[in-house]
């Protein structure tokens, strides 16, 4: 098992000198993971990013924000281009960064919602496993492995459940696609934590640990032991990664409904977190 945060924790967008200065306080407060967003593409160096997290002794993944001008399905054709890009920048990002894991809702674009009838959802499902076969195949040519994210009713209408996520990526059916799990969407979403995470199986390859409220994981109602027993199940040993956010940062803030603080300082918030993790997963 390996314990990640995600920079989102502390900053947004990511800059050069953010990681400088956030490598090594992640690796100082016991991370062997550390998870570095792409908001735009070249927002860092990638290439000065993988030599600072390797000094570091980190092990990495990338994280893609799915903007509303990137959705893989969208009616307008030239957003779908411009989603299909921006996943393949991410992707060159990751392989020169050094990560395996590309993360996200790598589908559409987080807060569109819309109702579809069984044909249309269908007709979707179709024309996202087109894309994702296409993706899944450039990324592990480059040694990469797309972790798709299902989302709260709140963020997508498309993949809100463990069990549609398995859906999409047995139909994918390409070893560089497969799942990503996060306690905030599932603690919404799914009747039994445990029973969704053993249904995904061997399928999950990335896990989000967050709190109800994305504040310090262990500190509010999300049933930890359910996850931990359907984690061990599955035999998971992979990245369980801390994603919260910062009340400071303006736009994360606002994109993220963080209204107040969740935690004494966002240093406590990982490091308390981090420290709940390894005692329920160890």
């Amino acid at each position: 098992m390996h314990y990640g945060v995600n920079t989102w924790v502390w900053v947004s967008p990511l800059g050069d000198a953010d990681v400088a200065a956030l490598v090594p306080k992640v690796a100082e407060i016991g991370f062997d993971w550390i998870e570095l967003p792409i908001e735009s593409p070249g927002d860092f160096d990638y290439a000065r990013a993988g030599a600072i997290v390797r000094d570091a002794g980190l092990k990495v993944s990338v994280g893609a924000a799915m903007a509303p001008d990137r959705d893989l399905i969208h009616p307008d054709e030239s957003i779908r281009a411009n989603g299909m890009a921006y996943v393949r920048h991410c992707i060159d990002a990751a392989h020169t960064i050094g990560a395996t894991n590309l993360i996200g809702p790598i589908y559409t674009a987080v807060g569109r919602v819309w109702q579809a009838t069984p044909d249309e959802r269908e007709r979707d499902l179709e024309l996202l496993t087109a894309k994702l076969r296409d993706l899944a195949e450039y990324a592990a040519d480059r040694g990469v492995v797309l972790c798709i994210e299902p989302l709260n009713r709140f963020e997508t209408s498309l993949i809100n459940l463990a069990a549609q996520g398995v859906e999409l990526i047995d139909r994918v059916d390409r070893p560089g696609c497969r799942l990503m799990l996060d306690t905030f969407h599932m603690n919404i979403e799914e009747q039994s934590l445990g029973d969704a995470i053993r249904l995904a199986g061997k399928r999950v390859q990335h896990v989000h640990a967050c709190e109800n409220d994305r504040g310090t994981p262990g500190s509010g109602h999300v049933p930890w032991n359910d996850v931990a027993a359907g984690l061990r199940d599955i035999g998971y040993d992979g990245p369980v990664v801390i994603e919260s956010f910062t009340s400071k940062v303006k736009s994360i803030a606002r994109a993220a409904a963080i209204w107040r603080p969740l935690a004494a300082s966002q240093d406590a918030l990982a490091r308390d977190g981090l420290a709940f993790l390894r005692g329920l997963l160890a």
